[in-house]
C-alpha cells in the first residue's frame, strides 16, 4: 500500500508542476528592412555636393546592417569609385508598435579605401510601416531616415565639406524620398 500511495503522489507532483507552464504567445513584431535605399545629403558645396548614393542592406529589428551593395551617384574628389573603393558599416534599432507603425535609428559609415575619408550618416531617426504580426516578421516599407552627417577628409582636394556638417534623407524607395517626406519624418522624431 505505501509504494501505491507513493506512486501516486509522484504523479500527482508531476501534474501539478506541469501546471505552472505559460504558453501565451509573444508580443513583439518582428520587422525585416531589406532592399535598395537612396540617400540625398544636403549641405555640402562643390565635390562635397557629390555624396548622394544608393545602397542595398537588411537588418531585422536591431543590430549591424548586412550590406550587400553600395554605390554613388557622381564621382567626386572625396570619394573613388568602383569595385573596392570603400568599405561600408552600420547598425539599426527599431520596434514595430501593435499599429504596425516602425520607428527607431539607423546610422551608417562609409569609408574610402584609397584616401582614408570617412563619410557618417549619425544615427537619424528612422519611421515606416510593417505587415508582420506577432507570429510573423513583417517587411519594412515606406522607409525613411533623417538624420545629419559629417565627412572627415584630410584631402585637399575633398572640398565643400560643410563645417557642422550637413543634413541627409535616406529613402527604403525612390518614391518616399522627398522633401515633403523628410519633413514629415522629422516631424514624428520630435
Amino acid at each position: 500500500m505505501k509504494k501505491l500511495v507513493l506512486v501516486v503522489l509522484v504523479a500527482l507532483e508531476f501534474l501539478v508542476s506541469g501546471c505552472g507552464t505559460n504558453t501565451t504567445s509573444p508580443t513583439t513584431t518582428n520587422t525585416q528592412a531589406t532592399g535598395n535605399w537612396e540617400a540625398q545629403l544636403t549641405g555640402g558645396t562643390d565635390q562635397a555636393s557629390l555624396l548622394n548614393f544608393v545602397t542595398t542592406f537588411t537588418v531585422t529589428n536591431s543590430g549591424p546592417l548586412d550590406i550587400t551593395g553600395f554605390g554613388f551617384f557622381n564621382s567626386s574628389a572625396c570619394f573613388s569609385t568602383g569595385a573596392n573603393a570603400e568599405t561600408w558599416s552600420g547598425s539599426a534599432n527599431f520596434t514595430t508598435t501593435s499599429t504596425n507603425t516602425v520607428t527607431g535609428t539607423l546610422n551608417l559609415t562609409i569609408t574610402s579605401a584609397t584616401n582614408g575619408n570617412v563619410l557618417t550618416l549619425n544615427p537619424g531617426t528612422l519611421t515606416g510601416t510593417s505587415n508582420g504580426t506577432t507570429t510573423t516578421t513583417g517587411t519594412l516599407s515606406n522607409g525613411v531616415v533623417v538624420g545629419t552627417w559629417n565627412l572627415q577628409s584630410t584631402d585637399p582636394n575633398c572640398t565643400g565639406i560643410p563645417k557642422n556638417g550637413g543634413t541627409y534623407i535616406l529613402c527604403q524607395d525612390k518614391a518616399s524620398c522627398t522633401a515633403s517626406a523628410a519633413a514629415a519624418a522629422a516631424k514624428k522624431s520630435d
